[in-house]
């Protein structure tokens, strides 16, 4: 019997012309990314395949957004089921799918309120606002090496100078070093609305957050009057072993930002609040025409629904220690992460591992000339783990 399915995808296939494509995608998109030389054209929990039919292990995840894997049947079928319902409408009218998902984060998080976006930028904007409006100050103090978001407000808190530098004037945060207590609490004035951290720093490489440094940040804030800002974009559902970075040190923000892993795949970001913060915006503050849309919403809770029932978030802390283990193996200089979220440097050029790891079926990211960042999906197995930790030994 013959698979109509696999006949028209690759039918599909042999209609894509790989080097005319990104000759195209050159003339008509925005230079904005370094995109390696690969058209994916399909993917299946932590697998991917491009337009040649070959396969990859994907040890990248869209970038942490992947956590129940590619397509994962639940998500699909939520999605579906949705999209012939209510794709659609606008935060004018109440939709359910909303309101149970908001219910659901703030049993995750124990914040008080949410306010849905589409990115993770945008729930840092919107968490700079709400600070602003909360406490009628516009200082913010970041951390060095920090990554918030390229939109204009996040922008200013983002650490690189090189992404700040074209775009100056902005309202620029005071940065100082990460896991130093000392020069946070010297750095936090009566003009300073937010203090805003990630307990685990991706972009920068993976680093982690002690827990001392974590709750220094909340005392801090409460002595000045400051709101304390954790940025969970990167670190949220299960991807560190815990729901959320923020477990790890015990400390309870006034507002914590979320997306990437969020909806399974699909763009949606929420930025959620306690105390003060949670009272703060008024009718009209802030809005977004697309957030919290009954289809990104269906696919949110299936997301969620599908970390419980795998029981994924127990999973990503004991695998993870279990790839941080074989990766010693390649004796790096270092090893940081918690749970699925690994940095490993190296002595040797990361960018030219990617390359060779890729040509192998493997995909990972470097976040910088010597540093490897490997953020699977959870549903990750410790075979495939090998198959990674051999082929970088390879690539070596």
């Amino acid at each position: 019997m013959v698979n109509k399915g696999k006949m028209v995808e690759a039918e599909v296939l042999s209609m894509i012309d790989k080097d005319d494509l990104m000759k195209r995608e050159s003339e008509a998109i925005f230079q904005t990314y370094s995109r390696q030389p690969i058209v994916i054209t399909r993917g299946s929990g932590t697998k991917v395949w491009d337009s040649d039919g070959k396969e990859y292990l994907d040890f990248v995840a869209g970038i942490a957004v992947n956590n129940v894997g590619h397509c994962h049947p639940a998500v699909v079928e939520a999605i579906k089921r949705q999209a012939e319902t209510l794709i659609h409408t606008s935060n004018l009218y109440y939709t359910e799918n909303q309101v149970l998902l908001a219910e659901e984060l703030k049993r995750l998080t124990g914040m008080q309120r949410a306010f849905f976006c589409n990115s993770g930028a945008e729930s840092v904007e919107a968490a700079l606002k709400l600070a602003r409006r909360a406490t009628g100050k516009a200082g913010i103090v970041a951390a060095e090496r920090c990554f918030h978001g390229r939109t204009l407000g996040a922008l200013g808190a983002t650490y690189k100078a090189v992404y700040r530098e074209p775009f100056r004037p902005l309202n620029e945060a005071r940065f100082v070093p990460y896991n130093n207590s000392e020069a946070l609490k010297n750095a936090v004035t009566k003009e300073t609305g937010a203090v805003i951290l990630e307990p685990v720093q991706g972009e920068a490489g993976v680093y982690v957050a002690d827990a001392e440094y974590m709750r220094a940040a909340r005392q801090i804030c409460d002595d000045s009057g400051a709101l304390l800002i954790l940025d969970e974009v990167q670190t949220g559902f299960g991807r560190t072993g815990k729901w959320f970075g923020m477990e790890h040190s015990g400390v309870k923000p006034d507002i914590v930002t979320l997306a990437k892993a969020l909806a399974g795949g699909l763009p949606m970001g929420a930025m959620l609040a306690s105390g003060i913060s949670a009272e703060a915006f008024r009718r009209g503050d802030h809005g977004s025409t697309f957030a919290g849309s009954p289809l990104v919403s269906a696919a949110a809770l299936a997301s969620i629904d599908v970390i419980k029932s795998e029981n994924l978030v127990s999973i990503s802390e004991d695998l993870g220690a279990y790839m941080k283990s074989q990766l010693a193996k390649l004796h790096p200089r270092e090893i940081r992460g918690l749970g699925l979220m690994i940095g490993m440097d190296l002595d040797a050029d990361c960018g030219q591992v990617v390359s060779r790891a890729r040509e192998m079926g493997v995909l990972i990211n470097s976040t910088g000339e010597h540093t490897l960042r490997f953020i699977p999906p959870l549903v990750v197995t410790r075979e495939q783990i090998e198959r990674v930790v051999d082929v970088i030994a390879e690539s070596l």
